[in-house]
């Protein structure tokens, strides 16, 4: 009898592993529980690639726009080049988890055989600080090809810190983010243009 009953015991052991191993309820649920991670990676890195590359767009188009409206100007003073900046952050919207550094210069180039690079003007916008860049009259720097002896240049530097939704930090208060190692993302560009009405564009009380 006690052999019997072990045999029957082991018999309804392999059974029930038997059955179990061909039951498939469950399955479903446990392929969407790996498939869901993976499906919300690839979700969120589509979604932030196109957003940075838009933004990375915006913030080149800060720098063409700021630099078009400053050269349209025969003169302009602080708080015209302040409203101008102002109008070239309000291009990043609906972008809002940093703000872009601004610097315009006004960069004249003198007559001189060796001609030298100085600054007439500057002017730069921080988050919400407005203040000098460079000193009037430092030696400055610009690309070979445009060091062309008694000529003006107007240059504007934009630059961001761009934060991916997704590592946004906690401490942002409206906070989404997971992880804050991609937490800064430089973005930057540099435009130079020539004045179109004249040939300097003055500030008159830079």
């Amino acid at each position: 009898m006690y052999r019997a009953g072990a045999h029957w015991g082991n018999s309804a052991i392999v059974a029930k592993a038997a059955r179990f191993c061909r039951d498939r309820r469950g399955i479903a649920a446990i392929e969407f529980a790996f498939i869901v991670p993976v499906l919300l990676i690839m979700y969120f890195i589509t979604m932030e690639a196109s957003q940075a590359i838009e933004t990375s767009k915006k913030v080149s188009r800060i720098g063409s726009m700021v630099a078009d409206l400053v050269t349209q100007q025969t003169s302009v003073d602080k708080a015209a080049l302040d409203a101008i900046m102002r109008i070239g952050t309000s291009t990043l919207q609906p972008y809002n988890r940093s703000t872009p550094t601004i610097i315009i210069t006004g960069i004249q180039i003198t007559d001189e055989a060796t001609p030298k690079v100085k600054v007439a003007w500057s002017r730069k916008l921080v988050g919400s600080t407005y203040s000098v860049d460079a000193v009037k009259d430092s030696i400055t720097t610009v690309p070979s090809t445009l060091t062309i002896r008694n000529t003006f240049l107007v240059r504007v530097e934009s630059d961001l810190g761009y934060k991916p939704i997704i590592t946004w930090s906690a401490g942002d208060s409206k906070a989404l983010g997971l992880t804050s190692a991609f937490n800064n993302i430089a973005m930057g560009e540099t435009y130079y243009l020539r004045p179109r009405r004249g040939p300097t564009v003055l500030c008159t009380d830079c």
